[in-house]
């Protein structure tokens, strides 16, 4: 039997960072993933040219020289900055809030005009609260117009968050929404980060050269042979110190303690025969009537100017935002009162596993930008 430091499940950004690490500390590593490729959800393909985010779009941010300077010494990142745009009923609004957003809204020229109006829409959300006795924000619809106002709120809001959570507003918490980027300069960054971008060549560069010279084997599901095996540390015919486990928390346990909720995302791919669809990579689209979420025109991540009619077709993903259901991929954790306990619950079973190392999104319960990930990684003891 081959026997190795440490097994990894899953080869998505922590697994694969975690493998790199160790690897580069002289333990010997097997990495394994269900799926028939690496990189889990950050797996892009070539369509036309076309590095497509085949799990939904990932922009990489942080205000890390230590997490930048990482990512960028296994490959070299590009200048994408993030500045989507919103689509509601036919007209356009920048994104994050901002002077061109209140312009677009109101016709304001200045911030001194913008934050009056601002103001004014705040008053008479907390004066409707107050005249109906309330002093707290009871749900995300009364804490969002208590921060932007009516307008803001009831355009590029309520409709996209519904469609993002599949609840109405007034159906989920406050502290979903208890902050909201408001900035009275004409800024459409949408992360306050100091470093962002996309690898040049795409995310399989940075997962392929994280991966470099480690074994590797996918179509490989852990959960099934660990069925099989006597001994969680015997499967596949080898033998292992640890596990790096970055599957879902619940079904490690077998789902002794109840199934957790997941959000969802479905992908409508499209090739179309434009070079350039909607001129930006990030189109939110926030009225309800429309079924998707937000239309990702992928080139703009990689092709600037030029570029982008250099290439004479463009790949388009609609995406929709849906409750999870058995052999779907989850996405986003449900943070309500349930499943934040029995998240807990499973964090405890997690804890007495002496010799498994919990990570990432799906095996921590925890919502992760990818940047945090690899800082996580990078400050463990390997």
């Amino acid at each position: 039997m081959k026997r190795y430091d440490y097994l990894i499940v899953g080869s998505g950004l922590f697994g694969a960072t975690f493998a790199f690490r160790a690897t580069k500390a002289g333990k010997r590593c097997l990495v394994i993933d269900k799926r028939p490729h690496l990189g889990g959800n950050l797996y892009c393909e070539n369509i036309e040219g076309i590095n497509v985010h085949k799990y939904g779009a990932h922009i990489f941010h942080t205000n890390s020289k230590q997490v930048w300077d990482f990512v960028n010494s296994i490959v070299e990142f590009n200048r994408y900055t993030n500045s989507p745009i919103a689509n509601y009923k036919g007209r356009q609004y920048n994104l994050p809030f901002n002077m061109n957003t209140f312009y677009q809204m109101w016709g304001v020229l200045t911030p001194a005009e913008a934050k009056a109006k601002i103001d004014e829409q705040k008053a008479e959300a907390v004066a409707a609260m107050q005249a109906a006795g309330v002093t707290e924000p009871r749900n995300l619809e009364e804490q969002a117009l208590m921060l932007i106002g009516k307008d803001i709120y009831e355009a590029l809001i309520k409709g996209y968050t519904e469609k993002q959570w599949g609840r109405k507003c007034t159906e989920l918490p406050a502290f979903i929404i208890k902050r909201l980027p408001v900035r009275f300069v004409h800024d459409n960054n949408y992360f306050n980060d100091r470093y962002q971008g996309i690898p040049i060549g795409g995310y399989n560069k940075l997962i392929k050269g994280l991966l470099d010279g480690i074994e590797c084997r996918t179509g490989i599901d852990f959960i099934e042979e660990k069925k099989k095996s006597n001994s969680q540390f015997s499967i596949l015919n080898s033998q292992f110190d640890k596990i790096v486990y970055t599957g879902a928390l619940d079904e490690y346990f077998g789902f002794r303690l109840g199934k957790l909720d997941w959000r969802t995302v479905s992908f409508e791919e499209e090739v179309l025969n434009t070079p350039n669809y909607q001129g930006n990579a990030v189109m939110n689209y926030t009225e309800a009537e429309v079924p998707y979420t937000r239309i990702i025109e992928h080139k703009h991540f990689e092709m600037f100017g030029q570029e982008v009619y250099d290439c004479p077709k463009t790949v388009i993903s609609r995406e929709y935002s849906t409750e999870y259901k058995e052999g779907m991929e989850p996405y986003y954790t449900v943070n309500d009162d349930r499943n934040n306990a029995l998240a807990d619950q499973y964090r405890a079973l997690a804890a007495q596993e002496s010799n498994v190392i919990f990570g990432g999104r799906l095996a921590e319960y925890k919502y992760y930008d990818m940047a945090p990930i690899v800082e996580k990684v990078l400050d463990m003891e390997v």
